[in-house]
């Protein structure tokens, strides 16, 4: 066997080897990666030790044995520590007790904190002569995107990670972006949450924000950049950072709009080519790249459609007769579809308002395709019912719109598989169904919202929608808690609302069959949301108002 030659980075018997990545030795000028990982980890131990007790004193000086076994210790030991540092406080702070009661407005009132700086726990030594500062070594990204990759749908991410995973050993220029990588390995921290995985949250949430802001300054793979700043936004809303979240929801559908991916796939001509030339988001013939141009617009409407309401601010994406303004991209279909070359071939136009118009698609059955159904009917239903001002007499027209859009929610729920068939789809569909139906329901609560208080027909319509939420609830399961969109827990809120507003008018009644019904029905979202709420920060608190509210009854 030859011996080890002391080149660097890598000896020339490990780069025959093709083993590169792996050399390590010691060459007596220096320590290795794995002896600075080791004192790394034995640093952060005595920091835990004196965060803990006080009167810890740590030594001064910490010895290693340089000719230990275990050389071959991989990068990624630095999470190997089964002490985290994770607070298991929220960062989140509740909404005054005097604010109002409805859901409308205490998820706009949520005072979200300061974004931390990047962790001083995760140095330089992470980052070799072959990477850059923005990427990790390979075996960590593959274990991050591993935990990430069950729950991409739940933030909004509709790319196969296989198609990512295939990137991570490429040229520069043929992997994914830093902005999109980054926050994807951000949401596999906070997904492992209270791991020790998870006090590496703001590392990757400082390389994904330094990634974002070169990534626009730079102008390349813009696709990747919109969808990064998605996943950014849908971190900060799950944790209740409302402000933050909102700037990158706002800024991601902006972008979207900006490079044109709401139009026809196939005008060229309505392509401001002057602005286009430096992007990668012209339309493409092939059908992954066209694919994942397609979804990654539905992703950004989806957001900004839904969290717009829940945040009560004006949506960003346009949808108005100018063709510059209209949505004409296709329903988004199944990865597989893409992958095959079945993309629809004819020519897309005004997509969301001919829906509306109760136009039926054919390839706008797919689950993602009645998730972006469900996302219109539920800001539309937002919109009207806005509209309504008990000051002043409304025109009739507003009444007849109102009616319309009740008889398109009705009809697009019983397009929706029935609940009981759920179980029989993959897991990720069976999730954004779950949503699709729970939005819809949501969309008739908020629809007659303004009128309930004084009209007992409209209070009913209310409350057996509320109920429709809670039947819904019903068909999930405890695993299926780890996977649901965050856009839930405002859906269950809006409908303890309604429930708890039932329960008022029965305070003082001789109708206790009913009233042991209600509160059954409140009990069932308040585990619910207490159930989401150990997950995601921001339901926590939607669950925490409910319950003293209930208690005050």
């Amino acid at each position: 066997m030859s011996r080890c030659d002391g080149s660097k980075p890598a000896c020339q018997q490990c780069v025959r080897a093709k083993k590169a990545d792996g050399c390590e030795y010691d060459d007596g000028k220096g320590k290795t990666r794995t002896q600075l990982l080791r004192e790394h980890i034995t640093r952060l131990e005595q920091r835990i030790h004196e965060l803990e007790d006080p009167e810890y004193v740590s030594p001064a000086v910490v010895l290693y044995d340089p000719h230990e076994n275990s050389r071959s210790c991989s990068s990624s030991s630095s999470f190997s520590s089964d002490t985290s540092l994770y607070n298991s406080h929220s960062p989140l702070s509740f909404p005054s007790d005097s604010s109002p009661t409805s859901p409308n407005t205490s998820w706009a009132s949520l005072h979200p904190t300061t974004s931390p700086s990047p962790s001083s726990f995760v140095p330089d030594i992470f980052f070799d002569d072959q990477q850059t500062r923005f990427q990790p070594p390979l075996e960590l990204a593959r274990m991050l995107l591993d935990i990430f990759a069950p729950h991409r749908r739940q933030c909004g991410l509709e790319i196969p990670m296989g198609r990512i995973l295939e990137t991570l050993g490429a040229t520069p220029k043929e992997q994914r972006h830093p902005a999109l990588m980054n926050t994807m390995y951000l949401w596999a921290c906070f997904i492992s949450r209270p791991e020790p995985l998870s006090q590496h949250e703001d590392h990757y949430l400082g390389l994904a924000l330094d990634a974002l802001r070169d990534g626009l300054k730079d102008g390349e793979k813009i696709i990747d950049i919109i969808q990064g700043s998605c996943l950014l936004s849908m971190y900060f809303l799950a944790n209740g950072r409302i402000l933050e979240g909102s700037y990158h929801a706002t800024a991601a559908a902006a972008l979207a709009v900006q490079c044109g991916l709401h139009i026809n796939t196939h005008q060229e001509d309505a392509w401001p080519t002057d602005l286009q030339e430096s992007f990668d988001t012209k339309p493409s013939r092939t059908g992954v790249k066209e694919g994942e141009r397609i979804l990654a617009f539905w992703q950004v409407y989806n957001l900004d459609r839904c969290w717009s309401v829940i945040l009560r601010k004006p949506s960003i994406i346009p949808d108005g007769l100018d063709p510059r303004q209209s949505i004409n991209c296709p329903w988004p279909q199944d990865w597989a579809e893409y992958e095959a070359g079945h993309i629809n071939v004819v020519s897309p136009y005004r997509t969301i308002q001919n829906f509306m118009d109760g136009e039926v698609s054919p390839s706008g059955f797919s689950a993602q395709a009645m998730r972006v159904k469900a996302s219109t009917l539920f800001a539309q239903a937002d919109k009207l019912s806005s509209a309504w001002d008990p000051r002043v007499k409304e025109p009739s027209t507003l009444l007849q719109e109102t009616h319309a859009l009740e008889r398109t929610i009705a009809q697009f729920i019983t397009t929706l598989m029935p609940l009981e068939q759920l179980d029989a789809l993959s897991l990720e569909n069976k999730h954004t169904l779950i949503i699709a139906h729970t939005l819809a329901h949501t969309a008739s609560i908020q629809l007659y919202r303004p009128l309930s208080q004084d009209d007992p027909v409209v209070f009913n319509k209310c409350s057996r929608s509320a109920r429709a939420c809670v039947a819904v609830i019903k068909h999930i399961s405890e695993r299926d808690y780890n996977f649901l969109d965050p856009i839930i827990g405002p859906c269950w809120s809006y409908a303890a609302d309604t429930l708890i507003m039932e329960l008022e008018t029965h305070q003082g009644s001789a109708w206790s069959v009913v009233d042991s019904d209600v509160r059954n029905q409140i009990n069932a979202v308040l585990y619910a949301m207490t159930t989401l709420g150990i997950r995601l920060p921001i339901v926590a608190i939607a669950a925490a108002k409910v319950q003293k509210r209930l208690s005050e009854l």
